[in-house]
């Protein structure tokens, strides 16, 4: 009963302060603040920032894990960590990396550029895309709460059972797993339903489907992938979480359920996820390459359709994953062949960007260096990714270091090259500044020479029997040397990322300035200001072909032709309802992980749903930016 009381006391007082029953002068002086602008904005470039430092600063923390791990498997026999704290270690790494790293770093740039590049003022539902984010962090935060109460997961990033029943997990740490994806995968598929209708919505006159960029494109097609994709992984999260927290057994064999079931839910989503950070990072290569080469894109069309082919194929291929689960021959094979099917749109793509570079005005700057790196790298990815396809070698392959390589080489060498090829690129639009030239080159050899260090020796650790996962190894296997190397190029990575981090620091400092258009784009979004403004166009752009700013540069125009009178535009009001719905979900979220005691459950479920219901009848229809202040604003810019 105090517990419950505490919790109607604590949200009595945020409902207070959101909403000026507490202290008028208080409200008034936070609402002024700067950190209050942030928390509130529906900005799609501003919600872009946040997505993007959320990303950098869980990649820093995926990538310590990183390091902890590979000092532990330096030497055989040590002892550094050891058990159940490496597989929390473990566990940890996998899932930061793939769900609070990369997938904020791809919805970051995918805020920053996607409504610029179609020529749109906002995103579809500025609410919903604030929405998404909060509940993102709240899902994040709520995971890696689990390093301070009560141990971290230690099922492996796929959470199999049994492992992940409380039988084997007794603790609240797969509980921190489960509760916190289904927040920040609830925030993911409304991220994907309104980039989706942006798209198809909010693209200017003339904008048709064939005149998209590429980097638009394959966010549209990731968009798509996320609303199928994300459901099953929901409904398995959500079936985990009653057989842990209230007797349920779906998935316990020895009461009925079923192991192999989860293994179906989540590679149904975890396949298509694949694509779902590899399909913007080929949107970035197609960008920075035909920008850098200083020519149009080769055989966009075939780029298109192989975009969608590939999206459809991600969802025919997941039991590639479960070929040793005993399916059976026929189901082995069809999987084995559809899996080797999808080779083939992606062949087209590297072929087509090593088309766009023959004979191009290649400029070495530090994104095409990533452009160059991603080309080979992600290549020798793929060609694992047929070895692991078919099934008899796939048994061999199963569960030792040379999958670790595979997944590696195509999610580092493929998408974290291309993540920061787009941020090398797009930077001097979402900040006004150049990040530094030397600092970024030193970044790219650092980190591409470590990272072939570090993947390259685990195909051959896999092949000579090492299988992942693993704390230790014996001293006279034959293993010492490749992981010692192993170990050492991911410190080269480190340094790759330090690099990094003291780059974005001194461009904030005293980087140099950016024009709307420093690298002599292509799209539209270099036809304006760096950093964008508010309202991004002054005017809807007429779009009258692929490469659209190109066009009007060639044409000799030094501003996009516009397709609307100019007039007053308008623009949504900032909120404070996702933020508190987030917090709403994040106290529910730690009172069902409590156990036993679900008040905290129900008071931050009640928050979400006054939240919900003020939202329902808010009278707010935004604001409008008048011509004159447009003019005004780009006098004090002069």
């Amino acid at each position: 009963m105090g517990t419950l009381l505490i919790l109607i006391v604590f949200a009595l007082f945020i409902w207070a302060i959101f909403t000026g029953g507490y202290n008028k002068n208080l409200l008034s002086l936070v609402k002024k603040s700067k950190v209050w602008e942030w928390l509130t904005t529906v900005d799609h470039k501003k919600i872009g920032i946040m997505y993007f430092i959320s990303g950098i600063v869980f990649f820093v923390i995926g990538g310590i894990e990183a390091l902890l791990l590979r000092l532990q498997l330096i030497v055989p026999q040590n002892d550094f960590i050891v058990g159940d704290t490496f597989n929390q270690v473990l566990t940890m790494h996998g899932t930061t990396m793939i769900f609070l790293a990369a997938m904020p770093l791809i919805f970051g740039l995918m805020n920053a550029v996607v409504p610029l590049q179609i020529g749109a003022r906002d995103v579809a539902f500025p609410f919903l895309n604030s929405l998404g984010f909060w509940l993102f962090t709240a899902g994040g935060i709520i995971l890696n709460l689990s390093w301070i109460f009560g141990g971290a997961p230690d099922a492996g990033w796929t959470s199999y059972v049994g492992l992940a029943l409380n039988e084997y997990s007794p603790g609240p740490g797969v509980d921190y797993y489960v509760i916190g994806l289904q927040i920040s995968g609830i925030g993911t598929l409304l991220s994907g339903i309104n980039f989706l209708v942006t798209i198809i919505n909010m693209r200017a006159p003339g904008m048709t489907f064939l005149r998209l960029p590429l980097f638009t494109w394959t966010t549209f097609a990731t968009s798509a992938l996320i609303i199928f994709a994300m459901p099953p992984l929901t409904v398995g999260l959500l079936l985990l979480m009653f057989d842990r927290l209230f007797g349920a057994n779906f998935f316990d064999y020895t009461m009925g359920g079923s192991a192999v079931l989860w293994q179906h839910l989540f590679w149904i989503f975890g396949h298509p996820e694949v694509y779902i950070v590899i399909l913007p990072a080929f949107g970035i290569m197609s960008e920075v390459i035909s920008t850098f080469s200083k020519k149009r894109l080769f055989g966009y069309t075939s780029m298109v359709f192989a975009t969608v082919l590939i999206s459809f194929l991600g969802f025919m291929v997941w039991v590639h994953h479960m070929f040793t689960v005993g399916l059976g021959p026929v189901a082995n094979s069809i999987f084995g062949i559809a899996t080797m099917t999808i080779a083939i749109p992606t062949g087209i793509k590297v072929f087509n960007w090593l088309f766009t570079m023959w004979g191009g005005e290649i400029r070495f700057k530090t994104p095409m260096l990533f452009a160059l790196g991603f080309i080979p790298t992600f290549v020798m990815g793929g060609m694992t990714g047929v070895m692991v396809a078919s099934p008899p070698a796939d048994f061999q392959y199963h569960d030792t270091y040379f999958v670790v390589a595979h997944f590696h080489y195509v999610l580092i060498g493929g998408t974290v090259f291309a993540l920061f090829a787009g941020a090398y690129y797009w930077w001097p639009k979402m900040f006004g500044k150049l990040l530094n030239e030397k600092l970024g080159k030193v970044h790219f050899w650092t980190f591409f020479i470590g990272f072939h260090l570090t993947f390259f020796p685990q195909h051959f650790l896999g092949l000579y029997g090492m299988p992942r996962r693993v704390f230790t190894y014996q001293a006279e296997a034959g293993l010492e040397t490749l992981n010692f190397i192993s170990t050492i190029g991911a410190f080269f990575m480190a340094i790759g990322t330090i690099a990094f981090a003291l780059n974005i620091v001194l461009t904030f400092k005293k980087g140099e300035k950016a024009s709307g258009d420093p690298w002599n784009g292509r799209t539209l979004e270099w036809s304006i200001s760096s950093p964008a403004p508010e309202y991004n166009f002054k005017q809807t752009p007429l779009v009258r072909g692929y490469d659209a700013w190109w066009l009007e540069k060639q044409a000799g125009n030094k501003e996009m032709q516009p397709a609307e009178p100019l007039g007053p535009i308008h623009m949504p009001s900032p909120t404070y309802i996702p933020l508190l719905m987030a917090l709403g979900l994040f106290v529910a979220g730690l009172g069902f992980i409590a156990r036993g005691d679900f008040s905290a459950a129900i008071i931050g479920i009640i928050v979400v749903f006054v939240a919900m219901f003020i939202r329902s009848f808010e009278q707010d229809h935004g604001y409008h930016i008048d011509p004159e202040e447009i003019d005004k604003e780009k006098g004090v810019k002069a």
